[in-house]
């Protein structure tokens, strides 16, 4: 069984294999796990923006980052902005994703939000099926711009 908690500094180095461990993050991650260390920090400074993972026989198998927002919009409501879900490969189909879903609900919840939101990437057809069958609904075209 997994067991979601908030990350420390020294899970970083296996949450950045999680997140270069798929098609895409072959190509963006690197192997400098300094700023990914000082993003951390940041993180952790920041009350309402938290790193989870989830942990099954000691190793870090499944993550996320949820970040809690108040705004005006929707009558005041707080939301919980999901990101960089990952799971590991070999439990991918088994329930893992899911329970990472039901625990970034349950914090949500505890925290007073009413939304929950997330974007995936649009090559991403698998995840974009899963988050359907979860009962997300892809209301909102999203947009980016790179600052760098």
């Amino acid at each position: 069984m997994i067991r979601f908690r908030e990350a420390t500094r020294a899970d970083v180095p296996a949450v950045v294999a999680l997140l270069a461990d798929d098609t895409l993050g072959k190509a963006r991650e690197g192997t400098d796990l300094a700023p990914y260390l000082a993003a951390f920090d940041a993180m952790q400074s920041e009350g309402a923006n938290r790193l989870i993972v989830g942990e099954e026989g000691g190793r870090i198998v499944a993550t996320y980052q949820i970040t809690l927002i108040s705004g005006l919009s929707l009558r005041a409501a707080r939301r919980a902005q999901v990101e960089s879900v990952r799971v590991a490969a070999d439990l991918r189909g088994r329930g893992a994703g899911a329970a990472l879903m039901a625990d970034a609900e349950a914090r949500a919840r505890a925290a007073g939000c009413r939304l929950m939101q997330l974007t995936s990437n649009r090559t991403r057809a698998d995840a974009q099926r899963f988050y359907e069958r979860l009962g997300f609904t892809p209301s909102h075209i999203g947009y980016k711009r790179d600052l760098s």
